[in-house]
């Protein structure tokens, strides 16, 4: 109602602290009732003092003012005073529209206060009671079910029929109209004389002359029975104008009391509507004002009348003027806590709060269906009260909308769910409770009838569940069962099955008696304290239910926002040229021919066609196919529904990927996508915040895209989960496809079977998530969007380029026989290269560091890539290292000294750190091997070579870190040990080919020899390097032969062929190790025979080249032979020159031996490797002096 801002419209409910200053507490003959009423909305005016009419007025006689508007009367006009005492049939639901907060929670009933008045009266009166009765969560709502006037409906229409069967079958076989009596209406028309009489002011007391007696009591029986009629509204004719406003004042769903009251009677809290006239004078602010035939003494049921109209308003005063025949005889005043001790209307106060605690409890217990129409009936003269639930009787016989209680009902169970969405303070333990009102909403609804109510509460349904919450919060917070809400109880004592048939009494009444919930078998039942107790048989229904999972949460959701599009579809107007398409059968989906027919350049052209039409929602187009007019309930409800199902298609989406079920991922991103499509053909404007959800779900497209690049094996797999649709979906889908076309986002969600094509389509949704940022001006209210579509578009890009840097690579080694470069390869090259380069920028526009430096230092792969590619194939002349070579490979060493920069220092990123620089030292060693082995004599001086060479291999030793433990040092050893037996075998050749200058040859010797021990100390601390160990060794040994050939003297002769000899005795480590591989070899060979398996020779657990290692050992024996040789002989000189020395005869005897032993061994041409193996060992143990036979070992 309009005018809710009135008297009283913010008092707190319920005992809050302002209450009392409304409410009174009486005490009541030693009885105490408590009993408190807070006004919460009054359209009477100011209250006037009431006039004292003198003795022997004439109350037959109208007063001038009469049934006529005044400012004392206020806006309600002739409805204060004139007011007949018929109750509306949907009176209460007037009210509970009004004050829907109350509804459902706080209040225990909601009635007109006449009804109440009945009710308690119960078991002092003998007439009959007939009530409707609904629930509402924890409120009942009563309203009057008056069924003379329903069957006076039934008689002209048809309908109702079935109730009136009924009742005639089961109460009263012969029932007729009655009719009221002649002096009904006329007490009717004294009591509204008096009123106006009672108006204090001018005039108000004049009588008129007697020719207005036609109009005397035509108005008032006709407004009486008029009102009572057009109230009901006929079952089939529910206007339009119901379901566009559920709070439409029409119907007799208009709250038009004069008063809205919260009454709390003991502890039972009651919304009441009340129009008993108030008046001031007296000894108290208030009055009410009552008219009295002296002849008639006061019963009971006036007295507890009096008393409960009283108690209701908060008045605490009685004036009763008592009339003769009309005619007024006198006043007399009564406290209302008095009137219960009135002489021959003495009521117990005690016992009218025993009565209302039981009939409250008794239909608590037995009304428990929210949206059933329960009617408690008492036969006139009856001591039984029946409970029928007509819902259900209905639904046996005839269709439910035949119950004209069905809609408003359905109505408040939706606008009381409505008012709790809104809360914003509720918490998820009332999603139960909104849950279960909504689809006991449903269950009465019909969608032909009702379906922007339906769409709505589906809506509302689907928005329940929260789709990007955490999973922990499934078992937490959703299954409260709102245990704030006594009707909601978890107890699970349930209704017997054959609720609606059986009864609870154990009584033996009549078979017929079956068709009632409950019966009362006699109303002095109600008078006995506790004998009804509210035990809440209500199924536990209203928990919310727990979702094990993200998929089951996203499928219930799309099962409402699937009705409530349904709901919205069958409203509009189906256009003649719309397809009648049958929802059960898929919709052809023909976005092959367009996506795969041009490649990417195709994808381009999309693209942009793409991104024109994002720009097009600045200039506000829209177009829906299916007529829908902008800016009504179908078109705003279908937005809505259209936003979830994408979101819950999205989440969907973001689950597969997780679990990583790839096609699924891609079929749900789809369909998420094309709801968007959807969205924006009807919309005319997009908000920021769909903007932000379409990057998220391009984004999560391009993501998709690219793992389905990276497992092309499971191909096959994917495609299927692609391809599968539920029914639901397709019925979406369906719905979908009559607002558009749903191709816009046809590019970015097909499976392609083509590595490059879904790189490029990832790469391409990043590229339109971020377009869509920089237009719609998102990018700096979303800076974390925006760095997560930056750093996926760098990433995206820095695999394009490797994808192409990788074709590069394949198709260089394909290339035999063609000596120059191809156009294919440096198309390749440009492609890789022009990625990387646009995936740097992505990064260092957000200044990811450890990224640019990945990226730049896949850039320097491609510059070494672009260096072999021009090592050209030499046939007939001889390889040198090219211009070409050097140029990329100096490109390489710059991009990885960018990405070293770029990095700053190692404790950024240790790892990429790590990996950058293994990456630039092998640049360098490539670079100067190639140079020493393919040295560019015809462009470069020998000397030029050989120290840019040294450099480069320094250089290398420099980014190679021998001395961090990590997974790459033993790889590290073995590149620095190479380093320094190639700069060691440089000198060493310098030194025999170069004449001439004394003091180059002498730092030369000097520097072969540095590196070689370099080289040896490092490779001993490899365990898996025997053979570079010997190589090396044996390079020494040389070294030693060469030094000795330019020596004259014998002394130093022998000290030199004794150092050689050294270098051989420490080779004995190495060739420990290559026995051990050997043994270990021939066990697994014998192993592998033993158990009959069918093993290849190659798999053995060494990678020892034998082929090397024989080749090794002849060199190693012919050299061992030589020093051997030359030592016997110079001993033996020397030995007959000065006489003998017992050390130097020693080591002669000894050298004879070894030399005899190995002469032998070598004439034996049978001897295995391994034997010749440990010939070796033992000749070097036996050259091996005791002090160092402990240190022989690689370490």
């Amino acid at each position: 109602m309009e005018e809710l801002c009135g008297v009283g419209a913010a008092a707190p409910l319920r005992g809050d602290a302002e209450e009392p200053k409304q409410g009174s507490v009486l005490f009541l003959g030693g009885n105490e009732v408590k009993s408190s009423a807070v006004v919460k909305y009054s359209s009477a005016p100011p209250q006037a003092a009431f006039a004292r009419l003198q003795e022997k007025t004439d109350l037959k006689l109208p007063p001038a003012n009469w049934l006529r508007e005044s400012a004392k009367l206020g806006p309600a006009g002739t409805t204060i005073l004139g007011n007949n005492k018929k109750s509306k049939p949907f009176s209460s639901f007037g009210m509970a529209y009004d004050f829907i907060d109350s509804v459902g929670n706080d209040v225990d009933v909601v009635s007109d206060s006449e009804n109440i008045k009945k009710l308690l009266k119960i078991p002092y009166s003998k007439s009959h009671v007939s009530m409707a009765v609904h629930r509402i969560g924890r409120t009942l709502l009563l309203d009057e079910l008056d069924i003379q006037e329903l069957f006076m409906r039934s008689s002209q229409t048809g309908d109702w029929t079935w109730l009136k069967e009924f009742y005639q079958r089961l109460i009263d076989q012969k029932w007729q109209r009655k009719k009221k009596s002649k002096e009904h209406w006329y007490q009717k028309a004294i009591l509204s004389k008096f009123l106006y009489y009672s108006i204090n002011g001018d005039g108000a007391a004049q009588p008129v002359p007697s020719t207005s007696k036609q109009h005397q009591e035509g108005p008032v029986s006709g407004e009486s029975d008029e009102a009572g009629r057009a109230s009901w509204p006929a079952p089939f004719e529910m206007p339009s104008s119901l379901s566009e406003d559920p709070g439409a004042s029409n119907q007799g769903l208009k709250n038009d009391f004069v008063r809205n009251i919260l009454w709390t009677f003991e502890d039972i809290h009651m919304l009441v509507g009340s129009n008993m006239p108030i008046f001031g004078g007296g000894r108290y602010p208030a009055v009410s004002l009552r008219l009295r035939d002296n002849n008639k003494p006061i019963n009971v049921l006036t007295g507890i009348d009096y008393w409960l109209d009283n108690l209701i308003c908060n008045v605490p005063e009685l004036v009763m003027c008592f009339h003769v025949n009309g005619i007024v005889q006198k006043y007399e005043m009564i406290k209302t806590e008095d009137i219960p001790n009135l002489e021959n209307s003495n009521f117990s106060t005690k016992v009218i709060k025993d009565i209302a605690q039981n009939i409250l409890s008794f239909l608590k217990s037995n009304c428990t269906k929210e949206g059933h129409t329960y009617w408690l009936f008492k036969a006139s003269g009856s001591d039984i009260v029946k409970l029928y639930d007509l819902t259900t009787l209905c639904e046996e016989t005839e269709d439910k909308y035949q119950n004209p209680f069905t809609m408003p009902v359905a109505i408040l169970l939706y606008k009381v769910a409505c008012n709790m969405m809104l809360k914003k303070n509720q918490n998820k333990k009332h999603y139960g409770t909104i849950r279960t009102l909504l689809l006991n909403c449903l269950k009465l609804l019909d969608n032909g009838r009702h379906p922007q109510i339906i769409a709505s509460a589906n809506y509302m349904l689907s928005e329940l569940f929260q789709l990007d919450e955490p999973k922990k919060e499934d078992t937490t917070d959703f299954p409260i069962n709102g245990n704030s809400d006594e009707s909601y109880s978890e107890e699970e004592e349930e209704m017997p099955d054959s609720d609606e048939n059986g009864s609870y009494s154990n009584s033996s009444d009549p078979p017929d008696d079956n068709k009632a919930v409950a019966i009362i078998k006699s109303v002095g039942e109600l008078s006995v304290p506790e004998k009804y107790k509210s035990v809440h048989r209500i199924r536990p229904s209203c928990a919310f239910p727990v979702c094990h999972g993200t998929e089951e949460r996203c499928r219930l959701v799309l099962n409402y926002v699937l009705e409530g599009l349904k709901s919205v579809d069958s409203s509009v107007k189906k256009e003649g040229d719309l397809p009648a398409a049958d929802p059960s059968t898929p919709i052809p989906l023909k976005y092959e021919d367009e996506s795969t027919s041009g490649g990417p350049e195709c994808l381009e052209k999309q693209m942009a066609l793409f991104l024109d039409k994002m720009g097009s929602f600045q200039k506000g187009k829209h177009s829906s196919q299916s007529g829908m007019i902008p800016g009504s309930w179908q078109y705003k409800m279908k937005l809505q529904l259209i936003l979830k199902s994408s979101k819950a298609y999205y989440v969907l989406s973001d689950a597969a990927m997780i679990l990583q079920k790839y096609g699924r991922a891609l079929r749900y991103i789809k369909l998420a996508l094309q709801c968007h499509d959807t969205y924006c053909c009807l919309s005319a404007s997009m908000l920021p915040e769909v903007l932000v959800f379409l990057c998220q779900c391009l984004t999560l497209c391009g993501d998709i895209q690219l793992m389905l690049a990276q497992n092309a094996n499971n191909r096959a797999a994917y495609l299927e989960e692609y391809n599968y649709q539920t029914k639901e979906d397709q019925e979406i889908l369906h719905s979908l496809h009559r607002e558009s076309r749903c191709q816009v986002f046809a590019w970015a969600t097909d499976l392609s079977t083509d590595l490059e094509c879904q790189l490029s389509v990832s790469c391409k949704c990043y590229e339109a998530a971020y377009e869509i940022l920089l237009f719609s001006n998102l990018k700096n209210k979303n800076p974390e969007q925006r760095i997560q579509v930056l750093k996926r578009m760098g990433n995206i890009r820095n695999e394009i380029g490797v994808f192409y840097m990788n074709q590069a690579a394949a198709v260089q080694t394909e290339r035999v026989v063609s000596k120059n470069v191809s156009t294919t390869e440096q198309q390749l090259w440009k492609k890789s290269f022009s990625c990387f380069e646009e995936g740097i920028q992505n990064f260092e526009s957000i200044d990811d560091a450890t990224n640019a430096a990945l990226l730049l230092c896949n850039t320097g792969r491609l510059m070494r890539i672009c260096a072999q590619a021009h090592c050209a194939a030499e046939g007939d002349f001889k390889r040198e290292f090219s211009p070409e070579e050097a140029l990329y490979y100096n490109k390489a060493i710059d991009y990885y000294l960018k990405a070293l920069r770029s990095l700053g220092k190692r404790d950024v990123h240790p790892a990429v750190w790590d990996s950058v620089n293994w990456e630039l030292s092998t640049t360098y060693f490539t670079m100067a091997t190639l140079q020493q082995d393919y040295a560019p004599l015809s462009r470069k001086a020998q000397e030029q070579i050989e120290k840019e060479v040294s450099e480069a291999m320094m250089k290398s030793l420099k980014y190679c870190d021998v001395d961090t433990v990590s997974a790459r040092q033993p790889l590290c050893q073995y590149r620095a040990a190479t380093i320094h037996h190639r700069l060691a075998s440089m000198y060493h050749s310098c030194l025999r080919n170069q004449v001439g200058d004394e003091h180059l040859r002498k730092q030369h010797r000097v520097l072969a020899d540095l590196h070689y021990s370099k080289a040896v100390r490092l490779f001993q601390l490899l365990k898996d390097a025997p053979c570079e160990f010997l190589r090396v060794q044996l390079e020494r040994v040389a070294f030693a032969e060469f030094q000795m050939a330019s020596q004259n003297s014998s002394a130093g002769k022998l000290k030199t062929l004794s150092g050689a000899l050294d270098i051989m005795v420490k080779t004995k480590g190495a060739f420990q190790l290559i026995r051990k591989e050997l043994v270990a070899e021939s066990e697994q060979i014998s192993k592998d025979k033993s158990s009959a398996e069918n093993t290849s020779p190659h798999d053995s657990s060494t990678g020892l080249n034998k082929e090397e290692v024989l080749k090794l050992l002849s060199i190693f024996e012919s050299r061992m032979s030589f020093l051997l040789l030359q030592s016997i002989k110079l001993l033996t000189s020397t030995k007959k020159k000065i006489g003998g020395i017992n050390e130097e005869e020693a080591v002669l005897k000894t050298n004879k031996q070894v030399y005899s032993l190995l002469l032998r061994a070598t004439a034996n041409k049978s001897m295995t490797l391994l034997e010749r193996i440990e010939v070796i060992l033992n000749l070097l143990e036996q050259l091996t002096p005791s002090s160092e036979a402990s240190n022989g070992e690689i370490q």
